[in-house]
C-alpha cells in the first residue's frame, strides 16, 4: 500500500483553534486516517509507503512493513501537524505521475486530497488515471469541511475571504453567494465523483466533521 497526503496551504484548513483537536482541519484528518489505515495494514503483515507532495514532492518513503520503517513513516506524518509558514500551492499533477513511477509492484495506492486544485481537469484525470496503470487499486478520499467548503455556511456578515494558496482576497455577504457557490461545488464533486467511476478509482467524499467509519 502507499498512501499520498496533499500537503498544500489549503489542507491545512479550517484554521484551528486551542479548544480543537489536531484532526479537525484537512491536514490533521488525512494525517490521523493514515496512522489508523497503517496499522491496520501493519497488522496484516503488508508493507506501507508514504508520498508528500504540495509545490514540491516533500517527502518519500517506499513500501515496507518493518517496525523502524512504520515509526519512520508516523514521525514524517506527525510533522505535517505544524502550521504551514509559507503559502504553498498544489502540483498534484506533476507529482501524481512522478509517484505513479515509482510504484512498480502491483499496490493499493491511497490519496488524501482536498481536490482544490487550480489546474486542467484532464490532465488531473490522465494523472489518476495514471495510478492505475500496472493494476493498482486506487482509493480517493476527497476531504473537505462540509459546513463551510461544501454548504457555505457563515452568517450575513461582511467577510473577507482569502485564499490560502495564493493569498488572494474578496470581500463580500456570504448570503448573496451560498446558491451560485453550493451549485458550482456540487457540479464540481459529481464530475470528480463520474470520472474516478468511469477509470475504475473508489472515490469517497468524508468530510472532517464526521468520524473515520467511512474510511475505514
Amino acid at each position: 500500500c502507499h498512501i499520498i497526503i496533499d500537503n498544500s496551504s489549503s489542507m491545512h484548513y479550517p484554521e484551528l483553534k486551542d479548544n480543537q483537536s489536531f484532526y479537525e482541519n484537512k491536514i490533521g484528518f488525512s494525517v490521523l486516517a493514515s496512522a489508523v489505515l497503517m496499522n491496520l495494514l501493519k497488522k496484516q503483515r503488508d508493507a506501507v509507503g508514504l508520498s508528500v507532495y504540495s509545490d514540491k514532492y516533500e517527502y518519500y518513503a517506499p513500501e515496507k512493513g518493518s517496525d523502524r520503517h512504520h515509526r519512520m513513516v508516523l514521525n514524517a506524518l506527525e510533522n505535517l501537524l505544524e502550521k504551514p509558514k509559507t503559502q504553498k500551492s498544489t502540483d498534484t499533477i506533476t507529482f501524481l505521475h512522478q509517484i505513479a513511477e515509482k510504484i512498480h509492484r502491483r499496490s493499493m495506492i491511497i490519496l488524501f486530497t482536498d481536490m482544490f486544485i487550480d489546474q486542467d481537469n484532464e490532465k488531473l484525470f490522465s494523472a489518476l488515471k495514471h495510478l492505475k496503470h500496472n493494476k493498482h487499486k486506487v482509493v480517493l478520499f476527497h476531504v473537505f469541511d462540509k459546513k463551510t467548503e461544501l454548504n457555505f455556511d457563515f452568517d450575513n456578515t461582511p467577510r473577507k475571504f482569502i485564499d490560502m494558496e495564493t493569498g488572494e482576497e474578496v470581500n463580500l455577504f456570504a448570503e448573496n453567494m451560498k446558491v451560485s457557490y453550493e451549485k458550482v461545488v456540487n457540479t464540481y464533486f459529481e464530475s470528480i465523483a463520474n470520472t474516478c467511476a468511469s477509470y475504475k478509482i473508489k472515490y469517497v467524499p468524508v468530510s472532517v466533521n464526521e468520524n473515520f467509519e467511512k474510511i475505514l
